[in-house]
């Protein structure tokens, strides 16, 4: 506690320390003072604001004049808390004038004092009617005419004018009194009080009336006249002197400082008068004439002060006059000026006793009162300084001085503290009462305290007590500082016993403290005093008793008790009160008598002594006055009065000694009695006598007053005076007397004394006050004798008679004229005097006396003249200081007289100076200077010159012309942001002055004012217009380009410009040009281009209109249609393209044709271009399936193409068979064998094999067209003859070569077989035919590239002879020999082996890189010559984007990728595709395009802070390389959790302002930037400013806020780092977590079969046990994605794999590869060459083979959960574009006899080889051609069909893992089928090419047949749909005589949701295999993921 205690103690002291202890008051202070007027009206109110601060808080209250407070007045009146006086509107009948027309005063006050407030004089306007009237005028021809607007009274001192209208007809002109046409050189002048005033007023002015238009200040309410007022015009006939249209010749006129006013000399006369106005000097009678400036003008008779000082105060005498006579009138103006007062000091703290002075100082005018207030009273004080002489304890407080005039009132206050700590004594401690028993000591103590230090005394009933042998008095100042004082006595005794007191007394004042001490005993009375007594007064006795306990206390006189009469009071206290004492009924001895119970009495007595103050007999001198000489004698006699008594007298206030020298003698006859006498009386013993009579009980006096005649006698007598004509004459005459004389004056009739007459009382000009005779402008008529008589009718007077003479003084007839010299030239100045002589003249210069001897270039010379003398002074060189007033004076004996000459000399002006810019804008600067002195000749002009900063002043000078009489003035046509030199020159009629100094000043910017210059816009390409321009010529700048606007729009549209901003280039007529992108091809835009600058923008450009380029077209012709016209043409026709997608005029067409069977190869294309919309293509080959495509071209380029349209060339008669052999088989048979034409031009339908015997007719025979060989039997020995054709449906072709042979019995071994060129796809079976004949049977022997056959498992030679290689590769390319030999003969047949094998991929370099592009370099891989590519696919992907392909030439060493977004990083690979496939892919190349993040701009360039908003300068974020795409703006409160978005759409450019912030508070920003290259976020901590302005302070522990994470953690923290290792994490544990659970599931034994042998089982030999003939893979395009109408969103990213530049499906890519497996090739897909085994049931069999990949899944990968087919309605999309419905995608509507397939989003190709499949074209996107592979590549996993991966097989069927949906039907039927035995046929004469099925090897099957079957079953031979020659997937997809589970699970569009789930969630061992699915491929469960 006690550590507690001393804690509060150092605070307390250290707030001591910070604030003064002593005194921490403060008086009232007005923060906010009423005004001295408040004028409001009834409907609007007001409210009177009083503000006051003082510690403590003052205390605000209202008081009226008489200082009693005010209250509510409910409705009227209203004093709110904190202050303010409020009046409410209110209705005029509620009017009340205590209220609303009342002074008022603020009045504060707190415990150190009361401060008032100025008076506060409120006035309330009721609103009221009333009409401003004006009268007729009545004016004399010529003079000025004065129009007065007469305004109510009783609202004149609201209502001013504020313009004139003057009407003529149906003419108006107003004039308005602030406006600057007010001017004062026109002839209507409105002046500053309101009239108007006309000049020169002629006959015409009567014609026009005028109007004057009143404002209401307090209601703003404007009106007009009610009334016109005219012009009365009077034609003077003859002369009129001026006159006043009033007789009051005396005005005054009050008006405020700062305010312009006029005063009116209203004079008319004719001639028109001439008016001057002269100002009295102020304290004399003397004038001098008003100097006129540009602020005091005159206008007529009117005289204008612009902006009132002070200082013109005073009296002003407007003097008129013309030829007829004169007149004058005089006006007192007071300009006031607001009061103003302060108080120093303001605050002064003065010790007790010392002076205090408080000096009020003051400014403005007129001051009439000074008041001086102490605590809000009057101190009846009213000089400026108020001194208190001896500072007391009461005059500490407030103290105000107040200077008032009529007006208004100011006030100023001050405090007074006592200085010192000045306090009062205080008693602290004191004693009670006591009662105690005689013996023991008494101790009594007294504490005060005080400053000064008080001193205690101590009294005991009254009387005071000092130390003595029992009782002592002791005092000392305690630690403290206070005084503690002990009594003690040390033995008490009875008497003892009384009324103690204590008195604590300083010079600052007295306290004291009283208590009884009662000692028990026998009563004791103290003995007392003496008490003397005024006569009249109260005596107040106490009886000092002692003992204890007193029973009574009496008192009694002359043994009776008080009281006995009705004076007399006495208390049971001992207290006796005696009221009017009076000493014969009360002096006395009064006897105290006390007495206790026991009958014991004390008695003391007190002797009253009554004493009796004096009283004079009254008395006088009589009512006569006395005559001087007589005798005057007074007694004084006191009637009552105790003696002593002293007596005195007095002379009007002075004591008269007993030796005075007056005469006056002074008698005491006794003690009571004194005479005053005065032997003989004159007139100094006139006055009053006073006797004073004196004793210690009073004073008393009485006084008498003596009169005393006296005759008169001369004080001042006159004497004869001679005075100058024409002067002023006084003659003093002055007596004394009493009664006092009366002084006349007379004069003689006559030229002598006597016959005195009174003197005319009419003539103004002869006056006599107080005895002085005043004779003004005295004359000759004046001269002659005057008598002055002094009578008071004692005696007979007194008289005096002189003589007045009037004498001529010197006269000039001219007193003023002026003179002008040139300086440095010589001048005389002539003064002629006419007066009697002598006449002495003197020259004054300024007043001074001219001496010429003191400067040798004045010279004086006089003349004497009959009539006067002439005096000439000549100036031998004149000076500027000779420009002065010479006065000429003469004087002879009887006065004098002067004319001045105001010399003037004359020079050039000085330099003007002061030259500065009052205000400045681009074209026009305005210019003030100081006047210079002009030389004493005014200046008629100045010339303000001015050059460009480069120019010079002698060439390139332009000047202004100013009048002389201004001092500002603008130059005007200036070139804005241009320096000028600017200087001036004054002029006057001597010359012009030498310039001023050079100001330098820089016009404004302005907006530009010409428009950019050449501008031109020309096609950069179909989307991009080029605008070139040259700036504007610099003179139109105005300012500092920033950069110019370029608007463009379309030349059709009405609507207004785009306009986008160009930066300056600073160099200068620099072309500036800019690219306009995004436009619409081959259209008229109109483009304009405006400079800017930062004051805006100037002119736009002419427009110019140009066209884009010309484009490609953007669609394709339509409505192509082709038509076979013969074996070798066809006819194509078109539509052109919709206009609006032509872009550009179509110059031709181009038709792209070739083979469809090579439709692959761009090799096999031709290109015939023509300019109409049909050709014919001539030249074709003979029934070739054709494909064509249609493509417009435009100077922008080739347009899109068609879509492919098929057509067959007719079948013509074949070519001849290539070779025949006849080989001898036998005595009587020849085997013939031929090759079928190399031409067949059709389908041959069969061969004709004509036999002809030697010397006979040919025989046909015909084979059919299946075989190649025929056996002639029962032949005839003999040559034979051997030929064969084939035929057409069309006829019988060429015969082929003859082969010649005889039947033989020796039969040599040959082969029937020729030499050919096989060429086998890459993995094929191959089978070389080697067909021997012989007999004996010959032995066959192959050789390989001339090595004989080593026979091997892989190649083997048939039984038959063939040669078989099983899966051919590359290394089995070259010629295979067969030799056949017997007894009879050899032969040889050797085979040509080409192996066609996928291509190998260029080597992927990047070239170079741009913000948006990249150029690629292939090199082409050094094995391209084994397998040539006929083309490449370039792979590219933003990272986390959707791969993109490109296809390009084999012929291209460089391409570059366009459009890629900025500062991007992307994975690029190529693959190279032939007609067998697409092979590897190259290395993946990691590049990124130019540009980066936008970098974090500082915050003091990029925020700028107010009190509720921050600024974000977006334009300082700079953009990294890659344009800005948006901001998104954030922020929060710091310590705040959650972020406040306020924008995520912010616009880059410009500012954005975050608004509804809250002052002085810490908030956090969050500012993420977008750009193509990524997004940068950054936080800026910023504090808003305060309502004031001003900054908080940081918050605690803010010092780190500024610093920076280490770059290492910022890197780590990039979202582009983090958010791929958060996601790794994530993904890996989910993949370990699937691929557990994968494994758990899977059957071990299924894992360890072997995986190679079942592969061709499965699938090679299967190929072999097919049906011979016709091959085809079906079309795989579109994916799961097609099927089910599903496009991946687009804004669905793959997250990279951290430490990798590729993603993980791309690793699974590389490393998911299976040796031994293989795959048909995608050309436009990038597949490899190797792809894991499908995983398949044995035949037979119900045991799954598994090839240990088959639950691959490729991270990050994009699974589609169940039931999103749902969401995908077929209905609602559109039909993709087709030429016929049974070729349409699902989407569109079946056509009843074409059935579609249900793959959506599939459409199927029209081929020949039926490998080509068109890709999904939705969207109107130009049409892809690709392999359709029987095996779906685990690659397209991540990107492509990473859902088609999934669901392919559980939902469609299809046996192998990767296969497509498109093998969903059964193999056998699927191709041979559709295609039938002719292809079997057909082809099967190829020599051993194996036929294969949807998983062997991919040969292209032949050309479709021609047929007319229209049966929808897939089995039927052929297709002779005329419609179309093409077929369809759908034809293949329809349902077959399948068992129902099969077909239920081919139909791809029969399985809804709950189907396929039951499909996919099927065991496997519970799957059903049927027989009839191919060789044992059935459906295969398969683990469904749920992501």
């Amino acid at each position: 506690m006690a550590i507690v205690t001393g804690i509060t103690a150092l605070l307390a002291l250290i707030a001591c320390g910070l604030v003064l202890c002593e005194d921490e008051t403060i008086g009232p202070i007005f923060i906010k003072e009423p005004p001295n007027r408040v004028d409001f009206s009834n409907t609007t109110g007001a409210v009177v604001e009083c503000a006051v601060r003082g510690s403590p808080p003052p205390d605000v209250i209202w008081v009226r004049s008489d200082g009693t407070a005010v209250g509510d007045v409910p409705g009227l009146r209203q004093v709110l808390p904190n202050g303010n006086l409020v009046f409410p509107p209110f209705r005029a009948e509620d009017y009340r004038q205590e209220v609303h027309a009342q002074v008022y005063a603020c009045l504060a006050r707190n415990p150190v004092g009361t401060i008032h407030s100025r008076d506060v004089n409120v006035r309330a306007v009721v609103s009221q009617a009333y009409a401003v009237n004006l009268l007729e005028e009545y004016v004399l021809r010529g003079n000025a005419a004065i129009l007065k607007c007469h305004i109510p009274s009783f609202v004149s001192e609201y209502v001013v004018v504020v313009s004139w209208i003057i009407s003529e007809g149906e003419e108006e002109l107003e004039i308005k009194l602030e406006s600057p046409k007010n001017f004062d050189d026109g002839k209507y002048l409105v002046l500053p009080s309101g009239e108007l005033h006309i000049r020169d007023v002629g006959p015409e002015d009567g014609y026009k009336s005028y109007q004057c238009r009143t404002k209401h200040r307090l209601t703003g309410e404007t009106r007009l006249s009610a009334t016109k007022g005219r012009l009365v015009i009077t034609e003077p006939i003859g002369s009129k002197a001026p006159s006043f249209s009033t007789d009051n010749k005396f005005s005054w006129y009050v008006r405020k400082i700062g305010h312009d006013l006029d005063i009116l000399c209203p004079a008319q006369g004719y001639p028109v008068p001439l008016f001057r106005w002269y100002k009295f000097i102020e304290g004399s009678s003397r004038k001098q004439p008003v100097t006129l400036d540009d602020r005091v003008k005159q206008v007529s008779g009117t005289l204008i002060i612009k902006e009132a000082k002070v200082e013109d105060s005073g009296k002003y005498l407007c003097v008129v006059n013309n030829s007829v006579g004169g007149e004058s009138v005089e006006t007192v103006l007071t300009v006031t000026a607001p009061l103003k007062a302060t108080v120093e000091p303001a605050t002064q703290t003065v010790d007790f006793g010392r002076p205090a002075v408080f000096t009020c100082r003051y400014e403005g005018n007129p001051v009439k009162t000074i008041t001086w207030l102490k605590d809000g009273k009057d101190m009846k004080h009213h000089d400026p300084i108020l001194r208190i002489e001896s500072v007391k304890k009461e005059d500490k407080g407030m103290y105000q001085c107040f200077i008032r005039n009529d007006q208004e009132s100011a006030g100023a206050s001050a405090e007074l503290k006592l200085g010192g700590r000045f306090e009062p004594p205080l008693i602290r401690h004191s004693f009670g009462e006591q009662t105690l028993r005689s013996g023991p000591s008494l101790r009594l103590k007294c504490v005060a305290s005080g400053n000064p230090t008080p001193d205690i005394a101590w009294l005991l009933d009254g009387d005071k007590l000092n130390s003595g042998e029992r009782l002592q008095i002791g005092q000392f100042v305690t630690a403290d500082g206070n005084v503690e004082s002990h009594l003690n006595i040390s033995s008490v005794h009875t008497n003892d016993g009384g009324l103690y007191s204590c008195i604590a007394s300083s010079k600052v004042g007295s306290v004291s403290h009283s208590a009884r001490v009662n000692v028990y005993g026998l009563p004791y009375v103290r003995p007392m005093k003496k008490r003397p007594v005024v006569a009249g007064d109260t005596l107040i006795a106490h009886c000092p008793v002692a003992g204890y306990p007193i029973d009574s206390i009496v008192w009694e006189r002359d043994g009776r008790v008080l009281p006995i009469n009705r004076k007399q009071k006495v208390f049971p206290n001992g207290t006796l009160v005696i009221e009017n004492v009076e000493r014969m009924s009360d002096q006395a001895t009064y006897t105290c008598v006390a007495k206790n119970s026991q009958g014991y009495s004390a008695r003391g007595t007190l002797e009253l002594q009554v004493m009796v103050a004096p009283q004079i007999l009254p008395f006088e001198f009589g009512e006569e006055p006395a005559n001087a000489g007589d005798m005057a004698s007074i007694s004084c006699a006191v009637s009552k009065g105790d003696l002593p008594l002293n007596i005195t007298w007095m002379l009007n206030g002075q004591t008269i000694s007993n030796n005075n020298k007056m005469g006056i003698v002074l008698t005491s006859i006794n003690k009571k009695t004194s005479i005053m006498n005065v032997d003989s009386v004159s007139g100094i013993h006139r006055g009053t006598y006073h006797c004073v009579a004196t004793n210690p009980a009073g004073t008393a006096n009485h006084s008498a007053i003596l009169e005393v005649n006296v005759p008169p006698r001369w004080i001042l007598e006159p004497t004869d005076k001679a005075f100058a004509q024409g002067s002023d004459a006084k003659v003093e005459c002055k007596a004394d007397g009493f009664p006092k004389p009366q002084v006349t004056w007379k004069r003689a009739e006559g030229d002598t004394p006597g016959d005195y007459k009174d003197l005319k009382p009419n003539n103004p000009n002869v006056k006599v006050e107080d005895g002085t005779l005043s004779i003004s402008n005295i004359q000759k008529t004046n001269e002659g004798y005057y008598l002055c008589e002094a009578v008071n009718g004692i005696g007979s007077g007194l008289s005096a008679v002189i003589l007045i003479s009037v004498q001529a003084p010197p006269q000039f007839e001219i007193k003023m004229r002026n003179q002008t010299a040139r300086r440095s030239e010589p001048a005389v100045l002539q003064c002629q005097a006419k007066g009697e002589k002598p006449i002495g003249i003197i020259w004054n210069m300024n007043n001074k006396r001219l001496e010429p001897k003191s400067d040798p270039r004045y010279t004086i010379r006089e003349e004497i003249l009959p009539g006067g003398v002439v005096s000439d002074l000549s100036i031998r060189r004149t000076e500027r200081a000779d420009s002065a007033l010479f006065t000429c004076v003469a004087t002879n004996a009887f006065g004098s007289d002067d004319t001045s000459i105001n010399m003037i000399i004359q020079e050039v002006p000085e330099t003007p100076y002061g030259l500065k810019v009052l205000d400045k804008s681009g074209k026009t600067v305005q210019l003030s200077w100081a006047a210079p002195y002009d030389g004493n000749s005014p200046i008629k002009k100045y010339l303000i010159e001015y050059k460009h900063a480069k120019g010079n002043w002698e060439k390139d000078i332009d000047r202004v012309l100013v009048p002389g009489d201004t001092t500002e003035a603008g130059v005007y046509r200036l070139r804005p942001a241009t320096t000028y030199h600017i200087r001036i020159v004054a002029e006057n009629e001597l010359g012009t002055s030498e310039p001023s100094e050079t100001v330098t000043i820089i016009t404004a910017e302005e907006a530009p004012t010409g428009p950019p210059q050449d501008v031109k816009v020309d096609a950069v390409d179909k989307h991009t217009l080029r605008v070139t321009w040259k700036p504007p010529p610099p003179k139109d700048w105005n300012g500092e380009l920033q950069g110019y606007y370029v608007g463009y729009k379309l030349a059709s549209s009405n609507k207004s410009f785009v306009f986008e901003t160009v930066d300056i280039s600073k160099e200068s007529g620099k072309e500036h040009h800019l690219d306009i992108l995004n436009l619409k091809t081959y259209t008229q835009y109109s483009v304009v281009v405006q400079a800017f600058n930062k004051m805006g923008s100037g002119p736009v450009s002419t427009e110019v209109k140009a066209y884009t380029a010309e484009g490609a077209p953007s669609a394709p012709p339509q409505d192509v249609l082709c038509t076979t016209l013969t074996a070798q043409t066809i006819r194509v026709s078109w539509i052109s393209p919709p206009l609006a997608s032509a872009n550009g005029l179509i110059k031709a067409y181009k038709v792209v044709y070739g083979p469809s069977e090579t439709w692959y190869d761009e090799k096999t294309k031709d290109t015939k271009i023509t300019a109409s919309s049909e050709t014919i293509l001539h030249g074709l080959k003979k029934y070739t399936n054709y494909s064509m495509e249609v493509l417009a071209t435009t100077n922008g380029g080739d347009g899109v193409r068609s879509a492919p349209i098929h057509c067959q060339t007719e079948q013509d008669v074949p070519e001849a068979p290539r070779a025949v052999k006849a080989l001898v088989m036998g005595p009587d048979s020849i085997l013939v064998s031929w090759r079928p034409p190399a031409q067949p031009n059709g389908v041959v339908t069969h061969y004709n094999v004509y036999t002809q015997a030697q010397n006979a007719e040919p025989h046909p025979n015909k084979v059919l067209a299946s075989q190649t060989s025929y056996s002639a039997t029962d032949l005839k020995p003999g040559r034979y003859d051997f030929w064969v054709t084939a035929s057409t449906i069309i006829g019988e072709g060429q015969p082929s070569a003859t082969a010649s042979c005889s039947p033989s019995d020796k039969v040599p071994a040959k082969i029937a077989s020729f030499d050919e060129s096989f060429t086998a796809t890459y993995k094929e079976d191959v089978k070389l035919p080697c067909l021997a004949v012989g007999v004996p049977p010959p032995n066959i022997l192959w050789k390989v590239k001339g090595q004989p056959l080593e026979a091997s498992e892989r190649v083997r030679q048939l039984p038959e002879g063939s040669l078989q290689i099983a899966g051919v590769a590359r290394e089995d390319a070259g010629e295979y020999s067969c030799h056949v030999d017997n007894q009879f003969g050899t032969d040889t047949v050797t085979h040509t082996l080409s192996v066609l094998a996928p291509p190998f991929p260029p080597q992927l370099s990047i070239a170079a890189s741009s913000v948006s592009s990249l150029t690629l370099r292939l090199k082409p891989s050094e094995d391209a010559d084994q397998s040539p590519a006929a083309g490449y696919t370039i792979h590219h992907k933003q990272e986390f984007g959707d791969w993109e392909t490109v296809q390009i030439p084999s012929n291209t060493d460089t391409y570059t990728l366009e459009n890629l977004l900025c500062g991007s990083r992307y994975q690029l690979y190529v693959t190279a595709y032939n007609g067998i496939g697409t092979g590897e892919a190259s290395d993946v190349v990691i590049a990124r395009t130019r540009g980066s993040k936008p970098p974090v701009p500082r915050a003091a360039e990029f925020i700028e802070v107010g009190s509720s908003s921050v600024t974000l300068h977006l334009k300082q974020w700079l953009d990294g390389g890659c344009p800005m795409s948006h901001f998104v703006v954030e922020n929060k409160k710091k310590g705040a959790a959650e972020w406040n978005q306020i924008s995520n759409t912010v616009k880059p450019g410009g500012n954005f302002v975050v608004l509804d912030l809250e002052p002085a508070t810490w908030y956090v920003l969050r500012i993420t930037a977008h750009n193509n290259a990524g997004f940068n976020v950054a936080e800026y901590e910023f504090a808003t400013l305060t309502m004031t302005g001003g900054t908080i302070a940081p918050l605690p522990g803010n010092s780190y806020a500024g610093r920076e994470l280490p770059p290492w953690v910022k890197a780590w923290l990039e979202p582009e780092v983090l958010v791929p290792i958060l996601m790794t994490i994530v993904v890996f544990v989910v993949g370990v977590v699937v691929i557990c659970l994968t494994l758990a599931r899977r059957n071990t034994p299924h894992r360890l079969r072997g995986q190679k042998d079942v592969y061709y089982d499965a699938v090679y030999n299967a190929s072999q046990a097919a049906l011979g003939g016709g091959t085809g893979t079906l079309d795989k395009r579109g994916g799961l994605r097609d099927e089910l109408g599903y496009i991946a969103p687009p804004n669905r990213k793959l997250p990279p794999v951290p430490g990798s530049n590729y993603n993980t499906c791309d690793r699974v890519k590389r490393q998911a590869v299976i040796m031994g497996a293989h795959s048909t090739w995608d050309p436009r897909r990038h597949h490899y060459e190797r792809v894991r085994r499908p995983r398949m049931r044995r035949v037979g069999s119900g045991d799954t083979i598994s090839t240990g990949m088959e639950d691959e899944i490729c991270p990050y990968a994009t699974f589609h959960l169940l039931g999103f087919r749902e969401e995908m309605d077929p209905s609602k999309a559109l039909a993709f574009p087709h030429h016929h419905a049974a070729h349409a995608g699902t989407l569109a509507h079946p056509h009843p006899h074409h059935p579609a397939h249900s793959r959506t989003g599939s459409q199927s190709m029209p081929r020949a080889n039926s490998r080509y499949a068109r890709k999904n074209s939705q969207g109107g996107q130009s049409a892809i051609y690709s392999t359709a592979p029987e095996y779906d590549d685990p690659a397209t996993c991540a990107e492509e069909d990473q859902y088609r991966a999934r669901y392919s097989r559980p939902m469609y069927a299809c046996g192998p893992e990767y296969d497509e949906p498109a093998c969903c039907a059964p193999e056998d039927e699927q191709y041979t089928g559709a295609y039938g035995t002719p292809y079997s046929d057909h082809y099967g004469s190829r020599p051993s090419i194996g036929t294969r099925k949807c998983g062997g090897s991919p040969e292209p099957p032949p050309p479709p047949p021609r047929n007319a079957n229209n049966d929808n079953n897939c089995s039927s031979s052929f297709n002779e749909s005329k419609d179309s020659n093409e077929i369809s997937e759908a034809e293949c997809d329809q349902p077959r005589n399948y068992p129902e589970d099969v077909r239920a699970h081919t139909a791809k569009d029969g399985l809804h949701s709950e189907e396929m789930r039951k499909l996919i969630d099927r065991p496997e061992a519970s799957t059903p295999i049927p027989q009839q699915a191919v060789h044992g491929r059935g459906l295969t469960a398969y683990d469904t993921v749920a992501v």
